[in-house]
Order: C-alpha cells, then structure tokens, then sequence
C-alpha cells in the first residue's frame, strides 16, 4: 500500500520547514505556500468542510476534497503532520456524505454530484494507507469499495462518465476525474476492475482529434480542449503509459503549443494547469525544470494579499487548493503525484 510513500509523509510532521527544499523551490515559494495553507485552515467550517463562494456556487464536496489533497501535500495525515486537524475533519466531513443507498459521495443538491465524487474518493484513496485508527482504517476501506462500486454503474456504455451517476452519457473533465480516483484507489489496494479501466482509456483515446487534441465528448464534433487534453496527459501518465504515440506524445505536443503559463488560453487556466503540472513533473527532464519555476512565480504573483488564489472565478477555496497543489508537486508526497 505504497508504504514509501505513507512512510516518507509519517516521517516528516511540518515538510515545509525541511532546510533541504527540492530543485526550483525557492524561499518566496515556501512563503507562498505557508500563507496559502494558513489561509485554507482559517477557511475550513466547524464541521470540516470547505464551501466556495464563487460563480458556480458551493460544490462542498469537490472543495474539501481539493483543499484535503493540499494539506497532504504538505505533509499531513489524519493525525499527523501541522494540518492533521484540517486533514481529519475534512475526511471526517466527507464520509458523512456518503449516500447509504448506493455509495455516491455528495452533499444535497449538487447538480453535478459525480464530480465531488471523483474528488472524494481521491482524497480518501491517498489517505487510507496513511489511516493509523485501525477502526477508521476499515470505514475507509468500506466507504472506498463502495465509491468504485458506484463508479463503475455510472460509466457510460461508451466508457466515460457524465455529472450525475443514471444518466448513461460521458463527457472529458468528468472522465478524467473518476480515472484518477480509480487509480488512487487501486495504488491504495482497493479492487478495481481493470475492464473499467481500460473502457475508460479507449473513451479518452476516442476523443483525440487530429490535432492531438481531446474534445469534449465522443459524440461532439467540437474542437479540442486544451484544459481537457492537460488532464488525459496527465491521467495517463498515473497510469504509466508514456510511449503511446499514437495518444500520449500527441497530446503532450498539443498541450505544450496551447498552454502558457501567464496567458490564459483555455477560460480554465488553474483547471489546465492542476493537471498539466503533474504531467510534466512525472515525465519529468527539461520541460518540468522549465515549466516549475515559471508557474511558481506566476502563481506567486497571483496570490492575494490574505494568503489565497481566485482561481478561474470558481473561488478562493478551489483557487487555493489548486495552487497549493501545483507549488508543492516538488515535495512529491502525495503517491498519486509522484513519478
């Protein structure tokens, strides 16, 4: 149950104040990110969940669950680390979300629930190996097998997944969120059936343009998605595939002509950027030692004077959290993000 890595995270109670930073870490990114955890902690409700106030509403599941993989990307666990606190409440609060009828993750009126599920079950796969409560350890594992469970009814006949769990349709950002969660899950030792996978990595492939691009969904004529594209690369690079040239190097090569770090090309900058920063940290060489210290410094300038981002007008909470989660990819301490 990737024990290098639970150990590596058990063993490091506050990693940001290591005096050996990774390469491209500066002493103003440390800064940065300190001011953004500080910030994210003073943001979390007394019931362990983080709400947004953004264009698209609260989305409360989705937000804990990216504002829980930031605080283990700092080097907390539910009961160790400086954010222990914040990690064990928002996991706390998630699990209290679970449908008791059919495992879906979401809180009451969520229009699109299937995305907070995805989310979820990410945070709760990268922390189980991590869970020391031998009772809440099992309640993991339970809630977790569930989770997949209802994954795999909702996948579309086509091997994509849509917002809501019954309605048999498929589009990229929602496929690409529960295939990282399946993932996360099977690294943790929870059982996914690798049919379900591998239908999902078709339906992605399906979606390749011409241009190296994926669309929106299958059945959309439409142009690529650059946004889309960033997470496929980076989803299939989770997976260890690298040398399909035929999917992976063409959309690495689409993403490289279409992305800018300080220009916003996609109307979805932080989303693009939350996943094609972990695509170049686990491939790695020139591009990432490129790539890190000018995303670094953009979001350096982005931050907010209070500690936090605003992140594609969805919020502060998923702004936050997901320049968090970029920043610290160089401490490698989330398994689903390392290489």
């Amino acid at each position: 149950m990737w024990v290098g890595a639970v150990a590596t995270v058990l063993g490091c109670a506050d990693v940001l104040a290591a005096q050996d930073r990774p390469d491209g870490v500066t002493p103003e990114t440390v800064t940065a990110i300190e001011r953004g955890l500080t910030w994210l902690e003073q943001n979390q409700a007394g019931d362990g969940a983080f709400r947004n106030a953004g264009l698209d509403g609260g989305n409360p599941v989705a937000m804990t669950a990216l504002a829980g993989m930031a605080f283990v990307a700092a080097g907390s666990t539910p009961t160790r680390g400086r954010h222990w606190r914040q990690v064990r409440d928002a996991v706390d609060w998630l699990l209290q979300q679970v449908d008791p009828e059919n495992g879906l993750i979401h809180a009451a009126g969520d229009p699109v629930p299937m995305f907070g599920h995805g989310f979820a079950t990410l945070l709760l796969a990268s922390v189980y190996g991590m869970e020391e409560d031998v009772r809440k350890q099992r309640q993991l594992k339970r809630v977790l097998d569930r989770a997949v469970g209802l994954t795999a009814s909702a996948q579309s006949t086509a091997g994509g997944w849509i917002y809501r769990p019954d309605h048999n349709d498929d589009e990229g950002s929602v496929t690409i969120t529960q295939m990282q969660a399946l993932r996360a899950c099977r690294m943790a030792g929870i059982v996914v059936d690798r049919r379900m996978v591998d239908r999902a990595v078709d339906y992605v492939k399906r979606c390749q343009n011409a241009d190296g691009g994926i669309r929106y969904k299958l059945g959309s004529p439409g142009g690529s998605r650059p946004a889309i594209t960033a997470a496929g690369v980076a989803v299939f690079y989770n997976a260890g595939i690298y040398d399909d040239v035929e999917f992976v190097a063409a959309a690495h090569r689409y993403c490289t002509r279409m992305l800018k770090v300080r220009t916003d090309t996609t109307g979805h900058h932080y989303y693009a950027h939350l996943y094609w920063s972990q695509a170049l940290y686990q491939r790695g060489g020139s591009d990432w030692l490129d790539y890190y210290p000018s995303i670094a410094s953009w979001l350096q300038e982005q931050q907010r004077p209070d500690g936090s981002w605003d992140g594609d007008r969805v919020g502060k909470v998923y702004g936050t959290a997901v320049a968090l989660t970029i920043l610290q990819l160089p401490y490698a301490l989330v398994p689903i993000y390392q290489r």
